[in-house]
C-alpha cells in the first residue's frame, strides 16, 4: 500500500515537469506545421518573446511555452510577402493580359 502511494505521489509531483515543453521544441513543431502547409521556411519567422512583450513583437501569437511565460510570435518575411503578391490568385497578371 505504501509503495503504491509513493509511486502515485511521485507521478503527481513530476507531471508538471512533463507538461512544460521547451520553447525550442514547440517552435520546431510549429515550424513543421507551417512548412507542411506549403510556406517555405524563408517565408516566415518565429520569435520567442516574453509574455508581456507579445503585443510589441509585430506578429501573430501562434503558441506559448515555458509554462505560459513566453509566447511564440509568427510574422511573414519579405520573401513570403513577395511570393504572395506574385501569386496568380491576385489576378494582376491575368487582368493585364486579358485587356
Amino acid at each position: 500500500m505504501k509503495k503504491t502511494l509513493m509511486v502515485g505521489l511521485a507521478l503527481l509531483t513530476l507531471s508538471p515537469l512533463v507538461a512544460m515543453a521547451s520553447c525550442d521544441s514547440v517552435k520546431a513543431d510549429i515550424t513543421k506545421k507551417i512548412v507542411a502547409n506549403g510556406l517555405p521556411e524563408s517565408g516566415f519567422k518565429l520569435d520567442i518573446v516574453a509574455n508581456d512583450q507579445a503585443d510589441q513583437a509585430g506578429g501573430q501569437v501562434v503558441g506559448h511555452c515555458d509554462n505560459d511565460k513566453q509566447k511564440i510570435v509568427y510574422s511573414k518575411t519579405a520573401n513570403g510577402a513577395d511570393d504572395s503578391t506574385a501569386s496568380p490568385k491576385t489576378g494582376t497578371s491575368q487582368d493585364s493580359s486579358a485587356q
